[in-house]
């Protein structure tokens, strides 16, 4: 009996290898099937392969094979945008982003495709390479054992992969594509207008200083002051938060909890009807403010906290630090409860006094504890809407508003709020803006937040 086995076992040489990969390169599951004896998995991807022809082959308005499937046409519409059809009803014209994200659709489906097929040939390989090295065919039962080790991680982590690809990696590759076509108001929106890929017009015409436009200075002006608000709406609100988490620690202070309630009322009113608030109360003709100055004769005419440029911008960091010091205050009187109270016994008997123990041992320990999260909000307060929009609207206007809508306190995420939403609509250009918030600032904040101690060591 082991004779037999024994001979039966030196038919499988090194070929099977190269012919099981050749065979599953060719047409999917086919090495599985022939070779390997693995008919499920190889019945499996076959029929994926023949689903994907199908689709590529079989045009079923017609209903033959013409080579005009499904997929065929999306992949026409995503590279034409659609035709032409002036004696066809607007609702059966073709619609160019609709058709744009069909197209993208396909290229993930194909992309996942193609992954599979890869899949397909890399284990066909290593599963000849087993029988090789092992001289036999595997069981029934260790087949089953292998498969669900090895498929278990993919099987488990597909779901989520499939939901990212079409609800995050979609979305933004749809966005980036928007900018290089001229999707705007009034003459390209579909389905009444097809819309047309434009190359890089659009770039052309928000980064190019010397063409007769307003875009570029409006662009630079609004740029810089999104950094400008995002470095000193973080800054100000942390280290307010700290300096009150600092004085509410001390001992000394009576009713440190009642305080530190009437501290964070601010941060529990929702942010949107506080930001109503005090725009009204900002109101340079209505507002109390002003006008309670003016009757106790603190003031001869209003200020203008909202209607001058340069004031406008002051009133939003202001207001964001009262919005905003609350959560850093809770955030840094946690972290500074975690320190170790030997620490300040020792400083003390060493000599140091409290400025000193505050700038020795408290701000280093708490920055290296909430370095991470204070980055974070620096990414997050570049694209914080609600700070400008509910407060100052973008406003007060500049020269160039009419033309590209960039009030004086916009950033670029209001910016683009009102490029997409205001009439008319230019989609394109807030899609050139959409991809430097995400090219730009995005990365420069992940490479801080990964380069900081706090990530790298994770532990003091």
């Amino acid at each position: 009996m082991a004779t037999t086995i024994l001979r039966g076992a030196v038919g499988i040489d090194k070929s099977l290898i190269k012919k099981t990969s050749a065979a599953s390169s060719c047409f999917m599951g086919l090495g599985q099937i022939i070779y390997l004896k693995q008919y499920v998995r190889g019945a499996f991807f076959a029929l994926m392969e023949l689903s994907v022809l199908f689709l590529i082959f079989f045009d079923q308005t017609v209903m033959q094979f013409n080579g005009k499937g499904p997929i065929v046409r999306s992949l026409i519409g995503l590279i034409t945008l659609g035709e032409e059809k002036p004696n066809v009803p607007i609702k059966m014209k073709d619609h160019s982003i609709f058709m744009m994200i069909g197209g993208l659709i396909t290229v993930l489906m194909l992309v996942v495709f193609i992954c599979v097929y890869i899949a397909n040939v890399v284990t066909a390989r290593k599963t000849a390479a087993y029988i090789v090295e092992k001289q036999r065919y595997p069981s029934a039962s260790e087949s089953r054992k292998k498969f669900v080790e090895s498929a278990f991680p993919y099987l488990g982590l597909s779901p989520a992969i499939l939901l990212i690809l079409f609800f995050t990696v979609l979305p933004l590759i749809f966005s980036a594509l928007v900018a290089f076509t001229n999707y705007s108001s009034p003459k390209h929106i579909p389905p009444n207008n097809l819309v047309d890929w434009v190359g890089f017009e659009n770039f052309i015409t928000m980064f190019n200083s010397k063409m007769a436009n307003s875009w570029f200075s409006a662009f630079g002006r609004v740029a810089i002051w999104t950094v400008i608000w995002a470095f000193f709406a973080t800054t100000t609100c942390y280290f307010t938060g700290m300096i009150f988490a600092v004085i509410l620690v001390d001992k000394r202070i009576k009713l440190p909890k009642f305080f530190r309630t009437v501290f964070i009322l601010p941060y529990a009113i929702p942010v949107m009807l506080s930001l109503f608030i005090w725009a009204n109360l900002l109101n340079g003709t209505f507002g109390p403010i002003n006008r309670s100055l003016m009757q106790f004769g603190l003031l001869s005419e209003p200020i203008k906290w909202l209607s001058d440029p340069f004031m406008a911008k002051i009133t939003m960091l202001l207001v964001n630090i009262w919005i905003g010091f609350p959560y850093s205050m809770i955030l840094i009187t946690s972290n500074m409860t975690a320190i170790p109270a030997d620490i300040y016994e020792a400083a003390t008997i060493d000599g140091a006094n409290k400025l000193q123990q505050f700038f020795r041992i408290t701000l280093p320990l708490v920055l290296f504890q909430t370095m991470p999260i204070l980055i974070m909000q620096f990414a997050a307060n570049i694209n914080n809407f609600g700070a400008v929009f509910f407060l100052t609207a973008g406003g007060p206007n500049l020269d160039d508003s009419i033309q590209t809508k960039a009030g004086a306190t916009d950033l670029l995420i209001s910016w683009i709020y009102k490029l997409t939403y205001d009439t008319p609509t230019l989609y394109n250009l807030a899609s050139v803006l959409s991809i430097l918030v995400f090219v730009v600032l995005v990365p420069f904040a992940v490479y801080n937040f990964t380069h900081t101690k706090a990530f790298k060591e994770g532990e003091l």
